[in-house]
């Protein structure tokens, strides 16, 4: 055995990187360098290359997290995630709308947005939304994907609890919503117009069920820049990847039971 001090100081000190993710979940170049005693700019450049190599995918903040070959080490992964299976339609809807895009999953009433692309060439833009949550009858992507469900499923999700309280803390009502729903179905696609956040303008598109998940993809834009012409645009480009999503993923592709809760 060679002894500690032949080691390869670049190789060894990315190793230590990829132990604290993996120890605290995810890492900042702050910390990375603060563990590692060097610069920032030593740490950065050590995260990028681990990211480029696809050990480690930057999420919100600039917090790196371990990505699929770090989880998987030493094994060849069946199929690549969803999100990034979908990674290169988000970016298409991306090139066609030069807005921020997100691709959000619904889990009961509730909207997770787990990947997203955020606009860079606008004076005025968008932050992405990757890792929040938000009020499934409030986002434009929840509200596409709660049109996918039958009336009575909705009813049950939205149904108080055994303690008479609402699964949303927000108070709606609930006849509004499914008027709003038989709207998106109708139009093929959903709108927020400052529900979630002053100022903002959002509409997506239900891509249905997709390896166990409800799917939507989402355009989001600052209120200053909507009008009817820019709706009919975002739409036309939201059914453009939608039909295309769904003729990629044709084989996996399932619609929700009339009961699926």
């Amino acid at each position: 055995m060679r002894k500690s001090t032949d080691r390869i100081e670049a190789i060894h000190r990315a190793l230590q990187v990829l132990k604290l993710m993996a120890a605290r979940g995810s890492v900042s170049v702050s910390e990375a360098a603060e563990y590692l005693n060097v610069n920032p700019s030593t740490s950065s450049r050590i995260l990028s290359t681990i990211e480029a190599d696809g050990f480690a995918v930057r999420g919100e903040k600039r917090r790196y997290y371990p990505a699929r070959h770090a989880l998987h080490f030493g094994q060849t992964p069946i199929m690549p995630t969803l999100y990034e299976r979908l990674r290169p339609h988000l970016e298409r809807l991306s090139s066609l709308t030069h807005e921020t895009v997100q691709t959000a999953t619904l889990v009961g009433t509730t909207v997770h947005h787990g990947d997203g692309i955020a606009a860079t060439d606008r004076a005025l833009v968008l932050t992405s939304r990757v890792g929040k949550r938000l009020p499934a009858h409030l986002a434009s992507s929840g509200k596409a994907m709660l049109a996918d469900l039958a009336p009575s499923v909705v009813n049950a999700r939205y149904a108080p609890t055994d303690s008479g309280v609402l699964p949303q803390a927000v108070a709606f009502n609930l006849s509004n919503l499914h008027r709003e729903l038989k709207q998106v179905r109708e139009r093929g696609y959903a709108i927020n117009i400052e529900a979630t956040e002053q100022g903002l303008v959002a509409l997506a598109v239900s891509l249905g069920h997709l390896s166990g998940e409800h799917v939507a993809f989402s355009v989001a834009l600052p209120l200053a820049r909507y009008t009817d012409t820019t709706r009919k645009n975002i739409a036309d480009a939201l059914k453009t990847v939608q039909h295309e999503v769904l003729a990629a993923f044709s084989d996996e592709q399932k619609p929700p039971l009339p009961d699926m809760l």
